[in-house]
């Protein structure tokens, strides 16, 4: 009788021990439903050339073909510098896991975005002004003349978006077995938002205007990978392009001055997060 009890305290204690490490096994990482994030990072960014429209009561012209480049701050301490975080090319994204899987969010992609000053390109259209006044027929134009033209949205570009993503764990690829100290994930997304430039522009002699507006939209995809580090925190860098179309880009302080333009982008993203559960 003794015996017999002493094996069902054994196979007890046995099937508890056992039911406790099939617990243990399940890794905070395994699973991503409920999970929120947030991240913070920088950008590099790359622009096709675009045919710019800049109409007003005295004038209506294009500028074909016109380059434009980035303005990129390098590794500096004002993307960690509270007081000037916005200053540089920056990403900010917010979002919460719906399912293992798959993730919503919202994020503000702030690319700084600068027409090429010494540059010629070709204009259409005509001027009615005391500053070069004309009519252009696919006429060539130096733009290190700054008394034409200078065009900058550089605080900043900023694209405004909501992105869904799919996120796979591949951290078996590398023979990592405890996903909670290390993981890596491959992640792609599509987004779409609005463009809320601050457009700084110089137009035809007039006062220099920099200011907020809603400007158009945006669509995108992305694709990146990401490394977790410790359950909770992350590095993330990411391949992000584009479409932008902006048709209403205030130039001046007159409400009857705008400009439209649209073209593609290519994002170099790097960033650092955090994954949590409320």
């Amino acid at each position: 009788m003794k015996t017999k009890f002493l094996f069902f305290v054994l196979l007890g204690f046995s099937l508890n021990t056992f039911a406790q490490e099939e617990i243990a096994v399940e890794r905070y990482t395994a699973h991503n439903k409920g999970k929120f994030f947030v991240s913070w990072g920088g950008n590099r960014d790359s622009y096709t050339k675009s045919d710019v429209n800049f109409r007003g009561k005295d004038y209506n012209f294009t500028v074909d073909n016109m380059t434009a480049h980035d303005k990129p701050k390098g590794w500096h301490i004002d993307y960690v510098n509270p007081a000037n975080m916005t200053i540089p090319q920056t990403n900010f994204r917010m979002g919460y896991f719906f399912s293992d899987h798959y993730s919503v969010a919202i994020g503000w992609d702030h690319m700084k975005y600068v027409m090429t000053q010494d540059q010629t390109a070709n204009v259409t259209g005509q001027i009615n002004g005391p500053v070069h006044n004309g009519t252009y027929d696919n006429t060539p134009v130096n733009f290190t003349d700054q008394t034409f033209l200078t065009f900058e949205h550089t605080d900043g570009l900023n694209y405004i978006n909501t992105e869904v993503s799919r996120h796979d764990d591949i951290s078996k690829w590398f023979g990592l077995p405890n996903t909670d100290k290390v993981q890596i994930n491959l992640t792609e997304g599509l987004g779409a938002g609005v463009l809320y430039p601050k457009t700084n522009t110089m137009l035809l002699g007039k006062e220099r205007h920099d200011d907020f507006h809603i400007s158009g939209y945006g669509l995108s995809a992305k694709a990146g990978i990401n490394f977790t580090f410790f359950k909770y925190f992350y590095l993330q860098g990411e391949l992000k392009g584009g479409y932008i179309n902006m048709q209403d880009i205030r130039t001046t302080r007159s409400s009857e001055d705008s400009a439209s333009q649209d073209f593609f982008f290519l994002q170099r993203i790097i960033a650092v997060g955090g994954i949590f559960r409320i």
